[in-house]
């Protein structure tokens, strides 16, 4: 099963991506700033490791620029996607979120759709990505 980890200092946002995330048949994890990703990335490079990071830009202690630059530094964690999400809107901010390493750059509030098909895409989730557009086809037929 893909592991993702969610980073952003917002509980409700953290519940949200969570639910989300979840019900498209991953298991997820929450950090709350940059510096608790770190930690939780280094307890599982041991394990599997993470399958994808979604993470804010925003937040106390070390925002998600400093995270995905520091995380695209330890062995092992290079080449995990990175999704930013971020009420940011501007395309310099969608430019310093690739620049710092990010792959994917969406604004908050995420439509559950896009968040998950991003996600499904990033992982290589065929079955997942399969779900979201036979849902989106449904939904516009209705």
């Amino acid at each position: 099963m893909k592991h993702i980890l969610v980073v952003d200092d917002s509980v409700t946002v953290r519940m949200y991506h969570r639910k989300m995330l979840g019900d498209a048949g991953w298991e997820v994890d929450e950090a709350a700033n940059g510096i608790e990703a770190i930690e939780k990335s280094l307890q599982r490079a041991d394990d599997a490791g993470f399958d994808l990071y979604v993470v804010d830009i925003n937040m106390p202690k070390m925002d998600g620029y400093t995270f995905v630059r520091e995380l695209r530094r330890q062995t092992g964690q290079c080449a995990v996607p990175v999704l930013m999400v971020s009420t940011e809107g501007r395309a310099s901010d969608a430019l310093a979120a690739r620049e710092a390493g990010a792959n994917c750059y969406l604004v908050k509030p995420a439509k559950p759709q896009e968040l998950v098909l991003t996600a499904a895409l990033l992982l290589g989730d065929r079955r997942a990505a399969a779900a979201v557009a036979g849902a989106a086809i449904e939904g516009k037929r209705s």
